[in-house]
Order: structure tokens, then C-alpha cells, then sequence
């Protein structure tokens, strides 16, 4: 099982001298296998980064006209966000190395440096890659959380809230959680499998966005007096369209990358072998969302279809190695239906997500996480729900009272007669298309 642990301790926990060895063996130099393995890091860690303009772009499409700059302003400021905490706390709380302050539960409080090896260092006193190509790739990980949450939330709340949650989401709430696995705390240590974030990255994100959704309520006129639902079409299915393709492109370094090396035979096909599956997992989750949308309401449905695809993506990411291609079809595609199935269900319970994102990134967090023992023979179900259930509580229930506190104090919901005109107008003061005239902000 690959896990993300610090790279500047691989050394003390025997990681450094097995993979000498076998770059050794396959006729790879240590030094040619670093620069291979960072290199990996950054061409990841800058496809993971093009994922904050896919989340932007779909956005968006998904709100309507009177609220995509406000959608955009969001997604610039949660990733610069996410830039600083995580530099400033999220990194050594992430990957505290021996540095524990709870052992297995806590990490390190301090800000991230980037030690350069001395003139004379010989490979045996560094790492396998760089550090900084480690904390690049790992900071796109926390800034895409703090994405999914802006989607859900959109059309009616307040900037400065959200902003102020981003804060506390990448700089405590996911480091904390995630240290539990890829930080080697106890749930690694139990046994738990999230290859590349179906539940650390992706549940995590729906989690918080859940209890916003809760608290913050449902849009003005999205659901009538009996409960049913009026379609609130968004501005853009072209746009919708490009940013899950940008998604879709992103994810190969979400996924790859997450192997952490590239310097030997045997990790090479490891990464292709994941951009395949990768790949058909997310063509799966489309095509089953396109025939279910079909079946479940006579026209296909654009928006459940690219949804579809982000949901087989989600669903593969927990284990995107050990599966056939035919198996990762199976959970790609199930995951598009479980799109399809969850949209309504929500409605029913008058959570309103704008962009669908609980679906895709909650629910199909959690299928991809309990379907790894499928395919891994190391992975438990035991474990897998364990991780689940501990990560899932903690999340909602942190979230939950800080999205509570931030009600009580400044409040999280724009008035009505901003969520009205729109909140491009009413809190930016500009529109995102003003050759459209006034006229269109209205509706």
C-alpha cells in the first residue's frame, strides 16, 4: 500500500535503503531515481493545481449569471488561501515526522521549511525526492478540498464566512485528519487504505460542506410549500462541460502521483497502470449516469453526466492501482449511479447543493473507500469503515459547530435582497457578464 508520509523522514522509517537497493537492481541510479521521483511531484502536483480551474470553471457553468464572479472570487481565494495556512500549520501538522505533540493523533505546530541538501551530501543523507516537490504536491491536495465545499454552498452565502471556514478547514480540520493516514497516525497504523484521498481529500470536503448546506439552508424558491423541487438552471453548460474536462485532465496527477516515485521499472507501470484505470473509471461513471438519467426521468441530463464522470473519478481514487480495467469500470460506474440516485434524495430533504458536490465527492468518497478490499488484498472492510466513520465524525462535527459559531457571530447567509440580485452585485459591487445588461440580474 502507497501512503504519503513525510519525505524528509522516509530515512528513519527504512524507506530510503529498499529503494536504493532496487534502483540498484534495475540498473537506475539513486541520483537518476530522485529526479524521476521528484519530477513526479511537480508534474502532479501542477495537474492537481489545473483542478482549482476546473472547480472554478464548472462552478461557474452550475450558478446562475447574477453569481458566477462571486463563484470565481472564491475559488482565487480559497487556493491562496490554502497556499498560506498550509505553509504557515498544515504541513507539519500533516506530517509530523517523530515531531508528534499527541503520538498518532496530532502532529507538529511550526511553519514548513524547505532544507536544500549541503554542497558535499552524498544520496545516502537525503531523501528520495525533494522536499519541496513533497509539499507542493501535498498542498494541491488541501486546497482541493477547501474547492469542494465552494460549490454546494454557492448563490447564498456570505464571502468573508466562507473565507474565514477556508481558513480553519486547510489550516487544522484537513492537515489533523489527514496525519491520521498519510502522516502515519493511528488509522494508518489500523490498517486503513486511501490510496490517494477518496475519504481524506474528497469525503472530507463534502463532509464540510454537508453542514454548511444544513445550517445555511436552501436557496430562495428551490423548493415550494409541498416540497417539490424548481430547476434553477445554471449560466453555462459549455462552461460546466470544460471545467469537468479540466477535472477529468487534473486527475491524472491527483492519482499518479500519488504512486510518489517513478525512479524504477516497477513504478513507471505502476503510474500508467493507474492513468488507465483513472481513466475508464471516470468514461464509466458518465456513460451509467447518462443511460440512468435516461431511464430515471425520460431525457438525459448534462449536468448528471458530467457529474458522473467526477463521480467515477472520486470513487477509483481510493485504490486507482490494484484494480483491472474491468473492475475499475464496475466502480467508476457505480459511482455514476450513485449520482444519479443521491441528487434526489437530497431534494427530498431540501439540502440544497448547488453544484452536486455531496454526491460526487461525499457519497462516492465513501463507496470508493469501502470498495478497495475488492481489488487490495491488504485492505480490510473493518478498517475501511473504521476510517470512514472516524474521519466522517470528525469533520462533521467540527464543521458543524464552526459553521454554527460563524452563524451566531456574523452571520453566514447573504440577506434576501442580496441572494435577489444577485451576490456579484449586492457583496462584489461588478458583474461577471455586464453586457447583459441589468435586466438579467433580476431573475
Amino acid at each position: 500500500m502507497k501512503k504519503f508520509t513525510r519525505l524528509a523522514g522516509l530515512t528513519a522509517l527504512g524507506v530510503l535503503a529498499p529503494a536504493a537497493a532496487y534502483a540498484q537492481d534495475a540498473g537506475v541510479s539513486q541520483e537518476t531515481a530522485y529526479i524521476f521521483n521528484t519530477l513526479l511531484f511537480l508534474i502532479g502536483g501542477f495537474l492537481v493545481m489545473w483542478m482549482a480551474a476546473g472547480f472554478a470553471m464548472l462552478e461557474a457553468g452550475l450558478v446562475r449569471s447574477k453569481n458566477v464572479a462571486m463563484q470565481c472570487t472564491k475559488n482565487i481565494a480559497l487556493f491562496s488561501i490554502a497556499g498560506l495556512m498550509y505553509f504557515l500549520i498544515g504541513y507539519n501538522l500533516m506530517y509530523p515526522g517523530d515531531g508528534w505533540s499527541i503520538a498518532g493523533w496530532l502532529g507538529a505546530f511550526g511553519l514548513t521549511s524547505l532544507p536544500q541538501p549541503a554542497p558535499d551530501a552524498t544520496m545516502e543523507d537525503i531523501t528520495y525526492a525533494s522536499v519541496g516537490s513533497d509539499f507542493f504536491f501535498q498542498l494541491m491536495f488541501c486546497a482541493t478540498t477547501a474547492s469542494i465545499v465552494s460549490g454546494t454552498l454557492a448563490e447564498r452565502i456570505k464571502l468573508w464566512p466562507f473565507l474565514i471556514f477556508t481558513i480553519v478547514l486547510t489550516g487544522l480540520i484537513y492537515p489533523i485528519q489527514g496525519s491520521w493516514k498519510w502522516g502515519a497516525g493511528w488509522l494508518d497504523e489500523a490498517g486503513f487504505a486511501d490510496f490517494a484521498g477518496s475519504t481524506i481529500v474528497h469525503s472530507v470536503g463534502g463532509w464540510a460542506a454537508l453542514a454548511g448546506a444544513i445550517l445555511l439552508g436552501a436557496r430562495h424558491g428551490k423548493y415550494d410549500k409541498e416540497g417539490r423541487v424548481n430547476p434553477m438552471p445554471g449560466s453555462s453548460l459549455p462552461l460546466a462541460t470544460l471545467g469537468t474536462f479540466i477535472l477529468w485532465l487534473g486527475w491524472f496527477g491527483f492519482n499518479g502521483g500519488s504512486q510518489l516515485a517513478m525512479g524504477s521499472l516497477a513504478d513507471a507501470s505502476d503510474v500508467s497502470r493507474i492513468f488507465a484505470n483513472t481513466n475508464i473509471a471516470a468514461a464509466a461513471g458518465a456513460v451509467a449516469a447518462l443511460i440512468m438519467t435516461q431511464i430515471m426521468f425520460g431525457k438525459i441530463d448534462l449536468t448528471m453526466v458530467l457529474n458522473g464522470a467526477l463521480a467515477g473519478l472520486v470513487s477509483i481514487t481510493a485504490e486507482p492501482l490494484t484494480p483491472s480495467l474491468f473492475m475499475s469500470m464496475i466502480i467508476g460506474g457505480i459511482g455514476g449511479v450513485l449520482v444519479v440516485v443521491t441528487v434526489p434524495m437530497l431534494d427530498k430533504l431540501k439540502i440544497d447543493d448547488v453544484v452536486g458536490a455531496i454526491p460526487v465527492h461525499l457519497i462516492c468518497g465513501i463507496w470508493g473507500t469501502l470498495a478497495v478490499p475488492l481489488t487490495n488484498s491488504d485492505a480490510s472492510f473493518g478498517a475501511q469503515i473504521t476510517g470512514i466513520v472516524a474521519i466522517g465524525v470528525f469533520v462533521l462535527v467540527v464543521s458543524f459547530v464552526l459553521w454554527a459559531i460563524l452563524k451566531a457571530t456574523m452571520g453566514i447567509r447573504a440577506s434576501d435582497e442580496a441572494e435577489r440580485m444577485g451576490l456579484d452585485r449586492a457583496e462584489l459591487g461588478m458583474e461577471a457578464y455586464p453586457e447583459f445588461g441589468k435586466g438579467s440580474q433580476i431573475a
